[in-house]
């Protein structure tokens, strides 16, 4: 059974990086999204298995997103995709609820290491 993932970024190019590093066996496409509100959207329309959330997004940033999809499901699966010098953002985001985080520009092994660790395969 593939193992669905959400990917959460405000641009379109680092989404499509993610996928190609990603989206091979186990993994499946389950929705992209361009901000936190149209991730926590998706989340609870689609249920994905894990999530790749970007930090710094429009609308919603991606703190602010894994707190209203931990507040729906206290279970979910959240990495978090940071820029580098971002590490109180990502400290936060580990605080908020995030199981790990990956930095671009992505290491494609520690973006695997990642989702390995989080999703226990």
């Amino acid at each position: 059974m593939a193992i669905k993932v959400l990917f959460v970024d405000d641009s379109s190019f680092m989404r499509t990086i993610l996928k190609g590093i990603i989206l091979k066996e186990p993994f499946a496409l389950a929705g992209e999204a361009a901000n936190g509100r149209e991730a926590v959207d998706l989340y609870t329309a689609l249920k994905p298995d894990i999530v790749t959330m970007d930090i710094v997004m429009p609308e919603m940033d991606g703190i602010e997103a894994v707190k209203a999809i931990r507040a729906f499901d206290p279970d979910a699966k959240i990495i978090m995709v940071s820029a580098m010098g971002q590490q109180s953002m990502v400290i936060d985001s580990i605080q908020a609820g995030a199981r790990d985080f990956i930095i671009k520009p992505f290491h494609p092994p520690r973006v695997q290491e990642a989702l390995k660790r989080v999703t226990g395969i």
